[in-house]
């Protein structure tokens, strides 16, 4: 049986549940292995990217690929939810939520992140 948005929501509540099941184990699982999310976006798509915790920037970049942590310059970073609210970059800029951060930035969980580099 499937149920709906709505449907799920008010039985999950009714449960006096916040999260099914599944997104439950997900979460905790993540955690006990040390596990986040950064994200990756552009014309074409969006991606998620699990890199374990603690990692700089160009070490989740070498996640997409070796030449990206080898050639890492600098990357652009939103939170996710600042990301979300301003419908992109441009607005993130405007509204200064946007950095520009190097070789010693941290990601954060749910970073939003656009890398530059050179081969």
């Amino acid at each position: 049986m499937q149920l709906d948005k709505n449907e799920r929501s008010m039985f999950l509540s009714d449960l006096g549940l916040s999260r099914s099941g599944l997104e439950s184990l997900i979460r905790a699982t993540y955690a006990q292995l040390g596990l986040q999310t950064y994200f990756t976006t552009g014309k074409k798509e969006t991606r998620a990217w699990t890199i374990k915790r603690g990692f700089t920037a160009p070490q989740a970049a070498g996640v997409i690929h070796s030449d990206f942590e080898r050639g890492f310059i600098k990357c652009e970073t939103v939170g996710f939810d600042d990301f979300v609210t301003c419908k992109g970059y441009t607005v993130a800029k405007e509204r200064g939520l946007w950095r520009l951060e190097g070789k010693e930035y941290v990601v954060n969980e749910g970073d939003v992140l656009l890398f530059k580099f050179n081969v």
